[in-house]
């Protein structure tokens, strides 16, 4: 579990084929910030631009730990294959930590992509488009998690591709996210509220089968 509050920036050290075909997944080197593996052990769990994945070695001494990641996950994240690139890192949430952000899953419910991203007086403008599947999900002044990052949306447009959140980012979530490297045309990892996704579920249920009565009373 996670909040969505970005922990560290990472970079792509090195991407190496698990096997000889597209069948297989890979193993990501991740180089992080000085000391940001002295809490961490094998097994933990680390959201790599909002995609929660497994700490499989650790070398702190190089600033270094690896991941591997399934052809599977592969195919339904983006940016998990560009060596040298910027990722954001998340470490996962402890029962005593503070819920900044909202509650993140870390599993990615699918890709969109950056249709604009600009300077807007003092902070910057992120228009995001979501596929249909999503759009359902995302409303005005909710939650949504883009590359790991918890944010709010300000808008949502109905249109042909899905829909398009308007985000606005402070100069602090440019400056200390990979959000910064943005531009359009960028896709994206999206995930949505879990408070929606409960919400859709109970709607469905709700239509299938009846609401249940109160038991009757048979102590008089």
């Amino acid at each position: 579990m996670f909040t969505g509050i970005i922990t560290g920036v990472g970079r792509i050290a090195a991407i190496h084929d698990l096997g000889t075909s597209s069948s297989y997944g890979k193993r990501l080197s991740i180089e992080v910030p000085d000391g940001y593996l002295d809490d961490v052990g094998l097994g933990d769990s680390i959201a790599l631009n909002g995609a929660c994945m497994t700490v499989t070695t650790l070398a702190p001494e190089r600033g270094q730990f690896t991941i591997d990641i399934s052809a599977e996950s592969l195919d339904k994240t983006a940016g998990l294959t560009d060596e040298g690139s910027r990722i954001n890192l998340e470490k996962a949430l402890r029962a005593s930590d503070r819920l900044g952000g909202h509650i993140v899953s870390g599993h990615v419910d699918g890709i969109g992509h950056v249709s604009f991203f600009a300077p807007v007086g003092e902070s910057w403008e992120l228009r995001v488009v979501a596929p249909p599947v999503l759009a359902r999900f995302l409303a005005y002044k909710g939650s949504i998690t883009i590359n790991g990052v918890s944010l709010t949306v300000n808008s949502v447009s109905d249109i042909a591709e899905g829909a398009e959140v308007s985000i606005n980012l402070i100069p602090h979530t440019v400056e200390n996210t990979s959000l910064g490297g943005l531009k359009a045309g960028s896709k994206v990892n999206l995930e949505i509220d879990t408070v929606a996704r409960y919400v859709e579920r109970m709607l469905q249920a709700g239509m299938l089968t009846p609401s249940p009565t109160s038991p009757k009373d048979t102590s008089k």
